[in-house]
Parts: structure tokens; C-alpha cells; sequence
């Protein structure tokens, strides 16, 4: 159990000829485009369940900037580590730093990137298989939960909050808002009410957002969007192409870039031979 949680958790990125624990890069640049400026940003904690079998728990912190005509919801955790792990490599820092590194700031479990109406009247998501070795974009017509709403109310971080139901990709939803707060926007795809969303749960307890702070952006702080180097998909590729790697994550790799000296570890630092398939939970099944 011990080499999943491994490959799982410690993606270190190490030059293409050197031995790699499951993320690569590849040294490309991807351009960074302002589509928006953020109005407000609101942080996320996530209480989530991605390996079922097993029931351990994750956490991460989320972060999603409102704009005037769009939005953008991510791991600010990833964003973090991807920051010290590129300065790492910048600086030529050996693999045990890099390794102490991961261990210290994390690596995220959520890794795509959700932008609402960008372009206008869609979504799109952005994913990074194993670093650079495959980086997806799937564009889709944004599609609005058809919420129910309740007369129960509850206080949160000092809000009053009204209780709403949906079916949404797969998952039975359960979410809080407050109309004190005039934003139909909330985490991941979830959004479409009279208020803000500040807390959303599924009915499987996989995925719990549970708002943590809002911030208001009295300077300006653009919306950015990597997202034009990346390859387009449609939905039924993007899905495929996931099942293939959590299947086989080291196959995957050595399919894909072939030129790739991969060698993986245990936590004492031990080669393991092959590599077994990790755990696999969506958030959006269908």
C-alpha cells in the first residue's frame, strides 16, 4: 500500500536522462494570457476521498478568482509546490531537495484547472498528465445545475446560508449559499444560485469545499490562462485518456515519451519493478 501512496505523493520532476518518480518535464513554456481581472477571490478547503477502496482522506486548499465575465478555480496547494519545484530546478537543486521540497509544500490532488465562461458560454478544463509529458484542454457549452432549493438555513462564517440540491455530473450535490454575498459562483463547475456558494458536499462525503476566507481585490490581479499551448480534446478523449494513467501510470509515461528513463521508488528509496494502477475518483463521473 505503501508504493501507492508513493507514486501518489511524491512526483518529483528530474531531468528527461535522469531516473523520475512520476512527473516530467520536459523544459517547455506555456504562454499565460490575461482573459479577466479578478474582482474577488475566495478560498476553499477540500476534505476529499479519491482512493475509495482504502477511505483515506485528502486535504487541499482551493482557490477561485471571480472576474467581471469569468472565473478560475484551482489548487492553490499545486500552484505553491509547482512554484518551489520550478525554483528548484532553476537553481540546479538535487533530487533530495526536491524530494524534501514535495514532502514539505505537497503536491495536489486536484490538479485541473476550471474556467467558467472562458470563452463566453463555455467551460473549459485544464489537466497536466504526469507534468509535461501530456497536457490536456477540453472545451465544453457550460452546462448550469438545476438546483432545489430549501427553506433550511444555517450560519457560516457569519453568513446565513440557504440550503440547495442538485444531480451534477454523477454526484448527488448538497450545497449552502448566501445571498448576502450576490455571486452565483462557487467551487469547481458548481454554480448558478442567488448567492455565493460557501460550502458544497456530494452525498458519498468524497468531496467536501468548505469556505475558508474571501478576499476582495482592491488592486489589480489578472485572471490568467495557460491554457493555448495545450492539447484539445473533447470530453470522451479527456476521460480516456485519464483511465489510461491511473491504470498504468509508468506504461502511460513510457508510451507517451519514450525517451524517458523512468525509474520508481519506494519510500526507502528502493527500485520497484512495474508499477500498480492508482486509486481513481473524479469529481465528475459521467
Amino acid at each position: 500500500m505503501k508504493k501507492e501512496i508513493f507514486l501518489t505523493a511524491l512526483l518529483v520532476l528530474i531531468a528527461t536522462t535522469m531516473h523520475a518518480q512520476f512527473k516530467i518535464s520536459m523544459g517547455k513554456i506555456f504562454r499565460k494570457d490575461t482573459i479577466d481581472q479578478a474582482v474577488f477571490k475566495v478560498q476553499y478547503e477540500v476534505d476529499g476521498c479519491i482512493d475509495t477502496s482504502s477511505k483515506k482522506r485528502f486535504k487541499e486548499t482551493m482557490m477561485l478568482e471571480v472576474g467581471k465575465h469569468s472565473s478560475k478555480f484551482y489548487s492553490y496547494t499545486k500552484y505553491v509546490g509547482d512554484s518551489v519545484f520550478a525554483a528548484d530546478v532553476a537553481n540546479h537543486a538535487s533530487q533530495e531537495v526536491m524530494t524534501e521540497h514535495i514532502k514539505q509544500y505537497g503536491q495536489g490532488k486536484l490538479n485541473e484547472q476550471t474556467y467558467k465562461r472562458h470563452p463566453a458560454g463555455k467551460v473549459t478544463t485544464l489537466d497536466e498528465i504526469a507534468g509535461d509529458v501530456n497536457r490536456l484542454r477540453c472545451e465544453e457549452v457550460e452546462e448550469r445545475p438545476q438546483w432545489k432549493l430549501s427553506n433550511d438555513t444555517l450560519s457560516f462564517l457569519s453568513y446565513i446560508c440557504h440550503k440547495a440540491e442538485c444531480n451534477f455530473k454523477g454526484r448527488n450535490w448538497t450545497a449552502w449559499f448566501t445571498t448576502e454575498i450576490p455571486s452565483s459562483e462557487g467551487p469547481w463547475k458548481l454554480y448558478g444560485l442567488p448567492g455565493l456558494i460557501l460550502k458544497a458536499e456530494d452525498s458519498d462525503n468524497d468531496y467536501v469545499f468548505t469556505c475558508t476566507g474571501i478576499e476582495q481585490c482592491h488592486s489589480y490581479h489578472p485572471i490568467l490562462f495557460n491554457g493555448k499551448d495545450y492539447e484539445p480534446v473533447n470530453r470522451k478523449a479527456y476521460n480516456k485518456i485519464h483511465e489510461r494513467y491511473y491504470a498504468d501510470p509508468s506504461g502511460y509515461i513510457m508510451s507517451s515519451a519514450p525517451n524517458i528513463n523512468l525509474t520508481i521508488r519506494d519510500e526507502q528509496g528502493n527500485k520497484v519493478k512495474g508499477s500498480r494502477n492508482l486509486p481513481y475518483n473524479p469529481l465528475e463521473r459521467n
